[in-house]
């Protein structure tokens, strides 16, 4: 019987991971079909395209939109809210992810192809900043680009993020656990955050969404079915330095209870976990 379920589980798993990983592509597909479109339109019009990049209409899909800049960070044209902005140089206004990501673009010489970066950006849909994906394409000395958020954090998000705490807990505990604790910044990222356990005691030292549940025993904690969570994770971390576990918790942008897939690794006498979500 366990054996068929943990094959079931296995089942599930597979299938949400192949369901969002169909979402984002689409969502790539479309975000960079938008940008050849665009390419192509500016290719027959040159700059009197701006205009037409830049109103509601034809280069604008849901939340993806086109934007253009120039090799001095002046923003041409816009179809999202950053068209408030436009004939202002952005390149100072952005967040350092970001500004990465724009040297980056300019490095790319001409004629080499739509490109692909990752920053931050605040959706117009909710209000929120959100992890964002661009593709790109530099012609003479400006830059087209069309991005698209990412709905669900990946796999890869969440280890990363793992893997930073980690790293920054062993160098300086006080301070990232007060990071952590301080429910903002570079340990919560949409829906993926950090928690952390002493294994010493047994209890929450800090946790990335929710402080209540700081100090309290981590070994009692159970899923909203009932199921024990806290007591098998302590168990896999006295065996191992590094496992994974998969139970259901609430999202805490979703605000639903979905199935979370969580990273876990020691540092020191701490376990330090990170987990994804799929619905």
């Amino acid at each position: 019987m366990k054996g068929l379920l943990r094959i079931t589980w296995l089942l599930l798993l597979c299938f949400s991971q192949v369901h969002a990983a169909t979402t984002q592509d689409a969502d790539a597909q479309a975000a960079k079909a938008l940008l050849e479109k665009a390419l192509a339109y500016y290719q027959r019009n040159g700059d009197k395209a701006f205009a037409a990049f830049s109103r509601q209409g034809e280069f604008i899909d849901h939340d993806r939109y086109v934007f253009v800049v120039d090799t001095h960070g002046i923003l041409l044209a816009s179809g999202g809210p950053s068209s408030a902005l436009i004939g202002r140089d952005v390149s100072e206004q952005l967040g350092p992810d970001l500004q990465a990501s724009f040297k980056q673009a300019l490095a790319v010489p001409e004629g080499q192809g739509i490109q692909q970066a990752d920053y931050r950006w605040q959706n117009w849909n909710d209000g929120k900043v959100e992890h964002k994906h661009v593709f790109y394409q530099r012609v003479g000395e400006r830059i087209l680009a069309v991005g698209y958020y990412l709905p669900r954090a990946t796999p890869e998000h969440a280890r990363g993020l793992r893997d930073k705490a980690v790293k920054a807990l062993l160098m300086d505990e006080a301070g990232t656990l007060k990071a952590i604790n301080s429910l903002q910044g570079d340990f919560l990222q949409d829906d993926l955050y950090v928690f952390v356990v002493d294994l010493n005691t047994g209890r929450y030292v800090a946790h990335g969404t929710d402080l209540r549940l700081v100090n309290t025993d981590f070994g009692k904690i159970k899923d909203p079915d009932g199921r024990p969570v806290g007591q098998p994770i302590l168990k896999l971390m006295t065996e191992q330095d590094q496992s994974e576990y998969q139970y259901r918790w609430k999202n805490p942008v979703t605000g639903k209870v979905e199935n979370k897939h969580t990273y876990l690794r020691k540092a020191g006498h701490f376990l330090v976990a990170v987990g994804y979500y799929s619905p």
